[in-house]
């Protein structure tokens, strides 16, 4: 069993979606081409049907066994704690029982929680939720504003950006953010910012273009912001993460470091991204 707090058993902080349970069971039925597919059915009906307040008794086919498994994780899906640790404990008592087969590692477990926004890392014995001091800023689903392309590459960066720290990569986490943030300032370009059009090219030409076209608002205090968080960690005798870090002054970048440049980092982007579309549409209705 994992360790985690006591109250989750009994009331769930939070449900799995419906496209991790689609992707659990695919690994379940991978996991099955390798020997007895009936046998690791009922193997894992057993862990879920707990899960799911319930009990398991053996289903009189392997088609059956499917369809039983699948309404056991669909009901455990109310309580994501549960149906983690249902999963976990299924794969680990398989891999006990023989070690010739391949199961999900605890990374990939972990990568696929991240990519589906389920806040929980497991680190064994433990199931940790990421609370508030660490848990990762919302993004909307859809970027306004924006081109589809650009759209897939910003939601992919960021899923990618949180695997990274599911993995314990803390340095590529917050690198992949911040390259993520030079890419979204790039948008500006040529864009009218009220006083005047925005020519720069790179992000510190760029975000001097905005402030000096905005001074005095928001827009240019978020930036100074922005643009102290952005030299610091492209120190090397700083945060050290863009253009790599000072041997001897140096220092590694812990969890929390990662978690909290992370979030300051996406609430930037979020924050550009609300601008350019606020500017683009003011440039648009300037048109007509």
């Amino acid at each position: 069993m994992l360790k985690f707090e006591n109250s989750w058993r009994f009331e769930a902080p939070d449900s799995i979606p419906v496209g991790l349970i689609n992707e659990f069971s695919r690994l379940i039925g991978k996991i099955a081409t390798q020997g007895n597919n009936w046998a690791v059915l009922e193997h894992f009906k057993d862990y879920f049907a707990p899960a799911a307040g319930t009990t398991s008794g053996p289903s009189s086919s392997a088609s059956w066994a499917e369809t039983d498994l699948d309404r056991y994780m669909r009901q455990a899906a109310a309580n994501a704690p549960l149906f983690i640790e249902a999963f976990y404990n299924g794969c680990k008592t398989l891999k006990d029982e023989n070690e010739d087969l391949a199961v999900p590692d605890i990374g990939m477990i972990n990568r696929l929680l991240a990519k589906h926004g389920v806040a929980y890392d497991i680190r064994p014995p433990l199931l940790l939720r990421r609370g508030f001091q660490n848990t990762a800023i919302p993004m909307p689903e859809k970027v306004p504003s924006l081109e589809e392309q650009a759209q897939e590459l910003i939601q992919s960066s960021l899923s990618g950006a949180e695997a990274l720290l599911s993995e314990h990569r803390y340095r590529q986490a917050v690198q992949e953010l911040l390259w993520l943030l030079e890419t979204v300032s790039t948008a500006f370009q040529g864009l009218d910012a009220g006083r005047g059009t925005v020519q720069g090219k790179y992000f510190n030409k760029i975000v001097g273009d905005l402030r000096r076209h905005g001074p005095g608002t928001t827009l240019d205090q978020v930036l100074s912001w922005m643009t102290t968080l952005h030299g610091y960690l492209s120190s090397p005798t700083g945060g050290g993460i863009r253009h790599g870090t000072d041997l001897k002054a140096g220092i590694a970048t812990k969890a929390d470091e990662a978690r909290l440049y992370c979030n300051l980092i996406r609430s930037y982007i979020m924050f550009l991204l609300s601008e350019h579309a606020r500017l683009s549409k003011n440039h648009t209705s300037d048109q007509f």
